[in-house]
């Protein structure tokens, strides 16, 4: 009854502030290489097992071609840590797609750069960026990476980001082992503190071929109760109902969006990679057409009252 109340409060806040409208975002999972090793994730350099790829410039902007037609104003292009795509690369890949869609958002998510990288890339006319903290307490942080991380640099480069004028999305994933009480609290008050235009948070799902394989994944419950309180504490904020949602459980993005929610990201990444992109396992979706998921999205978001808008949805206070 406590969790009703909670996210009938959350889903209030939400509606007052953005009615019954879903923004979509288009994911574009570009690579699946990463020089990271982090333990938890699917695509860490350590996984021999990993199929690996990485999408041209051309591929890229096909996929922009397409979500665009589908009325997608807002792209994300998502990869691992991957050196290959240096400034080099990048600033051409998103001056073109800011060149052939003025009216587009331009998301980034791309890990740990320099200062100077996400200045070059911003000026190149990108709009976000999604880095997501993953643990704001220290030693959780330590558990979750190894020694060559710092959750210092990670921060720093979270406000690095705002300064450059980035709208900023952080997070981290809900009930990762070793997350307690405690640790929750101080992601809460970074979070707080940083005061992003984007929360992202989804359960900890394992995935076989890391060294927390075999752990509990994290709870359906906690993840709405944790979603509910950042949509009371930031009104205006952009949060996800993300596919691990989904993945814990068939309506559980349905379950997000009715916990404050009110974005969703479908994925417009070509259908032959999309099952070499897996951070966790039993990934949703990974064998739809995007136009396909994007039905799919349109009528679950149906079923509750909502609808899917063609609209950047960008942060307003």
């Amino acid at each position: 009854m406590m969790n009703e109340l909670l996210f009938r409060t959350a889903r209030n806040v939400a509606q007052e502030v953005f009615g019954n409208r879903i923004y979509k975002r288009g994911l574009i999972e570009f690579s699946s290489y990463c020089k990271n090793d982090c333990y938890y994730c699917g695509i860490r350099r350590s996984n021999q097992s990993a199929d690996r790829y990485r999408l041209t410039k051309d591929q890229i902007l096909s996929c922009c071609e397409s979500g665009y037609r589908l009325g997608f104003r807002t792209f994300v292009l998502q990869g691992g840590e991957d050196p290959y795509y240096s400034d080099e690369r990048m600033l051409p890949i998103v001056s073109e797609i800011r060149e052939k869609y003025p009216d587009c958002a331009i998301t980034l998510s791309l890990g740990e750069r320099s200062y100077e990288s996400y200045k070059r890339l911003f000026e190149a006319g990108a709009n976000r960026y999604l880095l997501r903290h993953e643990a704001a307490d220290p030693n959780l942080y330590r558990k979750l990476h190894p020694e060559k991380m710092s959750l210092e640099n990670r921060e720093e480069c979270l406000w690095n980001l705002k300064d450059i004028g980035y709208q900023v999305g952080t997070g981290f994933m809900v009930g990762v082992p070793g997350q307690t009480e405690e640790a929750l609290q101080e992601d809460i008050a970074f979070i707080r503190k940083l005061c992003p235009e984007m929360i992202g948070i989804g359960p900890y799902i394992n995935h076989k071929d890391t060294p927390l394989a075999g752990e509990k994944n994290g709870t359906l419950e906690q993840t709405l109760k944790l979603l509910a309180i950042f949509r009371i504490m930031f009104p205006h904020a952009l949060i996800p109902a993300t596919t691990a949602l989904g993945t814990i459980h068939p309506r559980g993005r349905e379950m997000g969006i009715m916990a404050g929610a009110n974005v969703v990201m479908p994925n417009l990444s070509p259908v032959d990679v999309r099952k070499k992109y897996l951070l966790y396992d039993n990934k949703i979706c990974t064998g739809e057409e995007a136009a396909e998921c994007q039905h799919c999205l349109q009528r679950r978001m149906e079923s509750i009252g909502y609808q899917l808008v063609e609209d950047r949805g960008d942060y307003h206070v």
